[in-house]
């Protein structure tokens, strides 16, 4: 999976254009949103296949700014607290949290400057997160560990 980042004109229409485009090669966005900041419009939208997507805009005439790399992250719903936790994680380790939305699938995604200490924090919190019976002994260990 991967983040686009989208330059949208800030004018009706523009938005239209993109799923336009996107539609008449059949590429389906998987996440993300669109917003207008300082007059200027732009888009973080999830797809299956950065390379194809960009290739697809870029030849309707829709600039892409950046192709990333996202954390997918699943949090507990039923416990309070959850966004900050994970963001407390990123932030001790250094990971600056760029840009972040849900998927379709009610899914976290996060793009981050740092994907490999991200992915880290990202995959030491999902073991931490799975219910000890479903854990290995070495993945309790190591969520032990890992624990402040």
């Amino acid at each position: 999976m991967k983040d686009l980042t989208i330059a949208l004109e800030n004018r009706p229409g523009a938005l239209a254009e993109m799923g336009d485009a996107l539609g008449r090669v059949g590429m389906s966005i998987e996440g993300g949103g669109a917003w207008v900041v300082n007059g200027q419009g732009v888009a973080h939208f999830l797809f299956e296949d950065g390379a194809s997507t960009r290739s697809a805009l870029e030849a309707a005439g829709i600039r892409v700014l950046a192709e990333r790399d996202v954390l997918v992250q699943r949090l507990n719903q039923a416990e309070p607290g959850q966004l900050g936790k994970i963001s407390r994680r990123m932030a001790d380790e250094g990971v600056n949290i760029e840009v972040i939305y849900s998927d379709h699938d009610h899914q976290l995604i996060l793009v981050v400057d740092d994907i490999a200490k991200g992915r880290a924090v990202s995959d030491a919190w999902t073991r931490e997160q799975a219910p000890p019976d479903r854990q290995t002994q070495p993945e309790r260990e190591a969520a032990k560990e890992e624990r402040p």
